[in-house]
């Protein structure tokens, strides 16, 4: 057995002086508060300056931004004018694509809006200023991932002060207990509200007379406020003890918990909607909440136990394996499809990206945790109708999945998003996973409606071929290397053998509930499914690009995925094998992204090339740096100072490594030369 509480502790992320692109958070998968070397948000300007800003985010929490002059416009989806293309197989369709000439408001407003927002900054200020980060000493920081308590001590004007911040993982109540070794005057808490804000702060603290603050009931110790932006609102409870609610200046949005006694403990409590209830809820039931849910989850997920292994890389691996899921489970594991930046901030107005879903989420039936991500494949069981009136609009069967979207599925007016393709079979690819590490045979009838009808879109998106009497995917559409032309694209190879890949899931779903009819006309198109294009003995990264290594060496390799995260039925390993090597001879590596170092990985290791697997998953190159806190920091982009994609992709690559795939012999992933001795608990292997 391994010992996880050991193996948690020592990866705990200990912080002896400021760090400002690495500050760390706690939270519950739906909510996540990030704070600074003080336990709050105390030094917000100079983490907005750096461009990983301190906010206080929850799956629920979106604003819309009204337009016009007069402040008073919502713009519909159906208020954008599109762009028409006229198919090879004689159909019409029209996208929301390039933003055309007249139309630029709606088109941009429609992008940013509803976008995710910060709720709340809580920091500490001084004689009502705030306070400069040196004139704070002697400061240690330490998370302890094994009980979500984040520990805080400094040195104020003299005096030592200790501050515990936590969340509670059943409701979005965040805890905090501040001790001062002796009275510092002039201290105190303040929570301030902001205006919603589409950038990457989510905060909009400059249009105080745009949103309300309104008091709901108050006593001592005892607070509940309503908070109004625009048609968008919800409610914060704030409970206090050893410390008076005594100042609050709501036409301000703020509030103030002075600290006259050298210790303050208080709760602050988020919530959508009015809640019945005016017990509040102490700091002790929500760290005791917190301790225990996560000793549960750190004694059931999976685990590896790198501390045996002689590579003197096996410990940055470990604290990255550790980190990633504490950070995958605070940032993407909610009722919603994650943004890329988790809850931390926002990227791309706070939207989510379904292309990435499995690169957030995928990892977690293979680490023993489908539980986790049950509320998001219920996002696309709520989600259908909104999925079928987007295939509908183009005159297609079935559902089509959009790329980026709000919290009702909505799409979003784009140059890439609209035409991307490669996340439909993603929640085909998600259930049969789940499926197969579970053994629920109540999934198949729960959710068949969301299998049948995204396989429908597929079959009907691909053209047939009367010729050739294949099936093919034809422009316009932007493949997952996102490099191409959209009018000129067709059958890029990772797609082709994703749909194959989906389609074959879909028709054994179909073949479990007796839906033959289906099951055949899926059985047909996955099977018959153009072949991948080949020049030179290596894979293109679609049969439009036979300049693919020349001009077009950049953004994702997405054919190496073809023989990786998919089983590579069709696929020739010897010619993908060249294909590896050409990549890692000359792909312009500053331009790829955090997960496809795990996806080369997985490639790398359905090749039996373990040495490989490794190399390219700890490679020391910009998209691959992990911060302090287990980030996968995408240094070129200073909008990406987080990208769970590839915290999700390390651990889903980790699990082929140690679990391996189909019958595969155990830990396919690392070489068998005895520098690598590790053990590894409640790890599913890949059934494909």
């Amino acid at each position: 057995m391994i010992d996880r509480k050991k193996v948690v502790r020592r990866n705990n992320p200990i912080y002896t002086q400021y760090d400002k692109n690495a500050i760390l958070s706690v939270g519950n998968g739906n909510f996540a508060f990030s704070a600074d070397i003080t336990g709050l948000q105390t030094f917000y300007g100079k983490q907005k300056k750096a461009n990983l800003p301190l906010c206080t985010m929850a799956q629920w929490g979106w604003h819309t931004r009204p337009a016009g002059a007069g402040r008073d416009t919502y713009y519909k989806p159906s208020d954008v004018e599109k762009m028409s293309f006229d198919l090879k197989n004689g159909r019409k369709v029209s996208y929301a694509f390039k933003c055309q000439k007249g139309n630029e408001e709606i088109y941009h407003w429609l992008r940013e809006n509803p976008h995710k927002m910060s709720l709340a900054r809580i920091a500490f200020f001084l004689d009502e200023k705030e306070i400069d980060l040196e004139e704070i000493t002697d400061t240690t920081q330490e998370l302890d991932l094994y009980e979500g308590v984040l520990r805080s001590d400094f040195v104020l004007r003299g005096s030592k002060v200790h501050v515990e911040t936590v969340c509670s993982q059943e409701a979005d109540i965040l805890g905090f207990c501040v001790r001062c070794e002796k009275e510092i005057p002039g201290l105190s808490v303040k929570i301030l509200f902001p205006y919603g804000a589409s950038d990457i702060t989510g905060a909009d603290w400059k249009h105080k007379d745009w949103h309300k603050t309104e008091l709901i009931s108050k006593d001592n110790t005892c607070m509940r406020v309503r908070c109004s932006l625009d048609q968008d609102e919800y409610f914060v409870n704030i409970s206090a003890v050893c410390a008076k609610i005594v100042s609050d200046n709501l036409s301000e949005h703020g509030i103030d918990l002075p600290l006259n006694q050298r210790e303050c403990i208080f709760t602050v409590g988020f919530c959508p909607e009015i809640e019945e209830s005016n017990t509040p809820v102490t700091f002790d039931e929500v760290l005791d909440n917190s301790r225990e849910e996560y000793r549960c989850f750190w004694n059931t997920t999976g685990i590896i136990d790198f501390e045996n292994a002689k590579d003197p890389r096996a410990r940055e691996l470990e604290r990255r394996e550790i980190l990633s899921l504490y950070l995958l489970r605070i940032q993407s594991c909610g009722t919603i499809p994650p943004q890329e930046t988790g809850l931390t901030c926002n990227s791309w107005y706070g939207k989510p990206h379904l292309e990435m879903y499995v690169w957030h989420c995928a990892w977690a039936p293979f680490w023993n945790d489908s539980e986790l991500v049950m509320d998001s494949l219920n996002w696309y069981k709520e989600h259908l109708d909104q999925a079928r009136e987007n295939a509908a609009c183009n005159g297609y069967h079935g559902a089509r999945w959009p790329k980026m979207v709000d919290a009702d599925a909505v799409d979003s007016p784009s140059p890439v998003a609209t035409l991307l393709i490669w996340q439909q079979p993603h929640i085909l690819y998600m259930l049969e996973m789940v499926y197969q590490c579970v053994h629920d045979e109540s999934l198949l009838c729960k959710y068949w409606a969301v299998v049948k009808e995204t396989a429908d879109f597929m079959c009907d998106f691909a053209v047939y071929n009367e010729e050739s009497g294949e099936y093919e995917l034809l422009p316009p559409l932007i493949p997952a290397q996102e490099v191409h032309n959209a009018s000129t694209t067709k059958n890029p190879t990772f797609e082709l053998e994703y749909w194959r890949f989906g389609l074959a899931i879909a028709a054994r779903w179909a073949e479990r509930l007796g839906e033959s009819e289906v099951q055949n006309l899926w059985t047909r198109v996955s099977r018959n499914m153009r072949e991948s294009s080949i020049k030179d003995g290596v894979y293109l990264a679609c049969e439009s690009c036979p300049d693919t290594f020349t001009r077009f060496n950049r953004d994702h390799p997405s054919m190496l995925a073809a023989y990786g995260i998919l089983d590579g039925e069709r696929i020739d390993s010897e010619i993908m094998g060249k294909t590896l090597d050409r990549v890692l001879e000359g792909w312009e590596y500053p331009t790829m992204w955090g997960w496809d170092f795990a996806m080369i990985a997985m490639t790398a290791v359905r090749l039996h090339r373990p040495e490989t697997a490794v190399d390219i998953l700890l490679m020391d190159t910009q998209k691959n740096y992990y911060a302090a806190n287990g980030n996968n920091y995408q240094i070129l982009r200073p909008d990406l100072p987080l990208y769970l994609p590839g915290n999700g992709g390390l651990l889903w690559a980790l699990a082929m490594m140690t679990a391996g795939y189909a019958d595969n012999e155990n830990c396919p992933g690392f070489p068998k030369d005895g520098t690598w001795d590790l053990e590894y608990e409640n790890i599913h292997p890949f059934p494909y």
